[in-house]
């Protein structure tokens, strides 16, 4: 038996005394892990490298993209419908790409939708650059790249358990975060300069350039020393049998439903930061990124801490969902814009948390047969939900104001996870406790019996007294 095997036999056991509230990563004599563990991998290592350059270009693409759309039509609500463009393709067709990746060899998917994605880029900067575009032209290039990333998300989200073994999962997860997160701390940063001094179509062209990376890291890695999944073999039902598998599992099941609300409006915040820029503080492109810095800071020291958890639990997923929409709702109505940077950051770290939490426990909850199926749905409603969420939040922060738009994401988001968490409490037979040591769940019957005690104990205390005093 290879490794490989003994890895997924390992990753997909399923014993009748699991907990499903929580998932071991790593041996209970080990509590924490190194924070670059996966970093010793020498396949993880190319792919995380290649990963920084082009997440910082996608970051700076963004952002100008965002900056770019806003400068042609000076309309938030144009923002959403690119946003919407992007990810409509996720919302539509997410379950295909998950087949696919399951499917089809892993790495050379990854090829060949990075190569898609920089000739993508390529074609806006040549727009940009020549004077040419107009907004349908980044409409449509949005929802192409949208068709690309059906594809790339659960294959990229995948592919990580090929390259590390089960006790580095999580802190792979949470490694492939801090890298998105840094290069979102650097991409906005240097997008705005570049906005600044050359206009949006040397960010593009940047971009484009940035593929090199990802793809070069690919073609240099061992393939011998990838753990390889068993492809899946073309059958009929494929997808009722992943949506079937999910359904059943009760730890894939809520994170995924919780992603998809928090995906769809708690992180719509390309939409709404630019109304924050252009309405409320009325700042220029440098300042603008530094807004996405701010929040990408605490993403990644959450991403960072996350890296050395090893045990994971479904209320705690919970409980940060709901810390999250209260923190963004909250920050709102920060009155000055440092002080809604500062918020900002926390929003980020909380929400970092929930995230990787989610992701990793969705993985290592599902078997590998099926991974690629179940992250599709993952990802689908993580991002496919911002066509929806998109134009809502694009009307409220043009009719309401930006305030109104981010408070409404937040308060979504906090509703959202009260009613999992209630839901989540009753088919446990648990209940929420507010108490001196925090809120937590509690057995049902524990809280019924201290009620029962209580007046039994006075009804007791009462009778002796009596019999005291009497004569």
């Amino acid at each position: 038996m290879t490794s490989s095997d003994t890895d997924e036999k390992d990753l997909t056991h399923n014993t009748p005394d699991t907990d499903p509230d929580s998932i071991e990563l790593v041996p209970p004599s080990h509590s924490r892990v190194g924070m670059f563990t996966s970093l010793r991998v020498r396949n993880y290592r190319y792919f995380f490298l290649g990963q920084v350059v082009s997440n910082t270009g996608t970051w700076m693409q963004r952002i100008a993209q965002d900056w770019l759309v806003l400068s042609l039509t000076g309309s938030s609500f144009a923002v959403g419908i690119t946003t919407a463009m992007q990810f409509l393709p996720m919302l539509l067709f997410g379950l295909y790409g998950g087949v696919i990746a399951d499917r089809f060899r892993k790495r050379q998917l990854l090829i060949l939708t990075q190569a898609a994605m920089g000739l993508l880029a390529a074609i806006l900067a040549i727009l940009t650059l020549t004077d040419a575009v107009h907004v349908w032209h980044v409409y449509l290039l949005a929802l192409l790249l949208g068709m690309v990333t059906v594809v790339d998300n659960p294959t990229r989200q995948t592919f990580v358990s090929e390259m590390v073994s089960r006790g580095q999962l999580r802190n792979a997860v949470s490694l492939n975060a801090a890298n998105f997160q840094t290069a979102r701390l650097i991409g906005p940063a240097v997008a705005g300069a570049v906005i600044a001094a050359v206009g949006s179509g040397w960010a593009f062209a940047i971009n484009a350039l940035s593929f090199a990376a990802v793809i070069g890291g690919l073609l240099l890695m061992r393939p011998a020393e990838l753990h390889v999944m068993p492809r899946v073999p073309r059958e009929k039902g494929q997808l009722r049998e992943g949506l079937h598998y999910v359904r059943s599992r009760p730890e894939l099941i809520w994170p995924i439903v919780l992603v998809g609300f928090i995906g769809t409006f708690g992180f719509n915040f390309p939409t709404v930061l630019s109304g924050f820029a252009y309405n409320i503080f009325h700042i220029d492109a440098g300042r603008y990124g530094l807004l996405n810095t701010a929040l990408a800071a605490g993403s990644l020291v959450g991403a960072l801490l996350a890296s050395r958890r090893t045990k994971m639990r479904l209320r705690m997923i919970v409980f940060t969902a709901v810390g999250f929409g209260v923190l963004e709702a909250v920050t709102a109505f920060a009155p000055e814009y440092w002080v809604f940077a500062a918020g900002l950051t926390i929003v980020g770290l909380i929400g970092m948390t929930f995230n990787t939490s989610s992701n990793s426990m969705v993985q290592l909850a599902t078997e590998a047969s099926m991974r690629g199926r179940v992250m599709s749905l993952y990802m689908m409603v993580f991002t496919g939900g911002s066509p929806i969420g998109g134009p809502i939040v694009g009307w409220v922060t043009e009719r309401y104001g930006p305030r109104m738009g981010l408070f409404a994401c937040g308060a979504v988001s906090a509703l959202a996870a009260l009613v999992v968490a209630r839901i989540l409490a009753r088919r446990s037979g648990l209940r929420l406790r507010i108490s001196r040591h925090g809120v937590e769940f509690v057995p049902r019957q524990l809280v019924v019996a201290r009620s029962e005690i209580a007046p039994a104990v006075a009804m007791s205390g009462t009778s002796c007294s009596s019999a005291v005093q009497a004569p």
